[in-house]
């Protein structure tokens, strides 16, 4: 018999460590799946909420932010590749690379969540932005992305361009934030567990199994 669980999954789409943390969420339920079955809601948590709409390079704004040297900057986007690599997901995180702002994809996410395609469309956001480069906060990459994951484009367009859940959006956020979430991924498990970042797919079934006995 298997234990029903609810997670949320509190994250951004220009956060690599978000990728790799649901990459390992995803294959810890598959191992699990003889304890443990789950409903995945995605959250809101913006990295960089005011970001301009034009972006910045991703290597002069860890610098601006953290301090880190260019070579150190490098060295932690290698280190990062590698590790989706693992977890089967291509990562282009070279130079040039750009970061933005995520707003318009967190309201599309939004809306996908209540069409019922909020997972496949997380997971062509972080195609879109870290395998193909393109900006999640632009009109027609995230059209894009709700085509590829199964969404009307023509109503997928009319979401982004009416501002609508924007609102909801920025609730959801709050909320997270009073819930003391500082930083992501973070994995909340019936609203009661929290498992902070980017996790090996062990770690996840080690704490999905435990969380399931003690529920059961």
């Amino acid at each position: 018999m298997t234990t029903q669980l609810q997670i949320d999954f509190v994250s951004d789409v220009s956060c690599p460590w978000c990728v790799i943390g649901l990459k390992g969420l995803e294959q810890a339920l598959e191992s699990a799946q003889d304890a443990v079955s789950a409903n995945i809601r995605f959250q809101p948590f913006e990295l960089n909420p005011q970001i301009a709409v034009e972006g910045e390079d991703l290597a002069e704004h860890i610098a601006a932010k953290y301090g880190s040297t260019p070579e150190q900057s490098a060295a932690n986007r290698e280190m990062i590749t590698a590790r989706a690599a693992e977890v089967g997901f291509t990562m282009m995180m070279g130079e040039g690379h750009r970061i933005y702002n995520t707003f318009d994809a967190h309201r599309l996410l939004h809306w996908a969540g209540i069409e019922g395609h909020q997972r496949a469309l997380k997971h062509t956001l972080f195609e879109t932005y870290f395998t193909h480069g393109r900006s999640p906060g632009d009109l027609e990459a995230l059209v894009s992305a709700a085509t590829d994951a199964g969404l009307d484009p023509v109503a997928a367009r009319d979401v982004l361009i009416s501002g609508r859940y924007a609102d909801d959006v920025r609730a959801d956020e709050r909320f997270w934030q009073e819930q003391g979430i500082s930083s992501v991924p973070a994995v909340i498990v019936n609203r009661k567990y929290l498992i902070s970042g980017g996790q090996p797919a062990a770690a996840f079934e080690k704490a999905l199994r435990g969380i399931a006995a003690e529920a059961a």
